[in-house]
């Protein structure tokens, strides 16, 4: 295999996700982009408080990606060897954890959820 074929990725995202669920994650992917590109221009900047609390959501989307993962996979975590294979783990863990937080950021945002403030401290 000289050439890399963008639709070989497709077949096997098909072929390891099955068609309902490779579309679910695809109007997902674009669904979430688009409500937070129109959230970013509503808004015109970004609520460091909102973001925070999304970040902690994204951790467990970013656990959630490699659970995913490893079911739909033919082998689990001990089969990784080589440095691909922890890249790889890396990458589905990173873009699970990005994926989540912009989805918890953007439905935060329209529902007009604030997270809580922080307590001050006495002194």
């Amino acid at each position: 295999m000289k050439e890399l074929d963008p639709l070989i990725f497709w077949y096997v995202f098909q072929e390891m996700l099955g068609t309902p669920l490779l579309w679910l994650l695809i109007v997902l992917i674009a669904g979430g982009t688009l409500a937070f590109l129109l959230l970013i221009l509503k808004e015109r900047t970004i609520v460091a408080r909102r973001l925070v609390c999304a970040q902690v959501i994204g951790v467990l989307g970013g656990g959630l990606a490699l659970v995913l993962m490893a079911k739909v996979s033919s082998s689990g975590f001990t089969d990784a060897g080589g440095p691909a294979d922890w890249f790889l783990i890396a990458l589905v863990f990173g873009l699970g954890a990005v994926g989540t937080t912009v989805l918890g950021y953007t439905l935060a945002g329209w529902a007009g959820c604030k997270c809580p403030k922080a307590k001050a401290k006495a002194a």
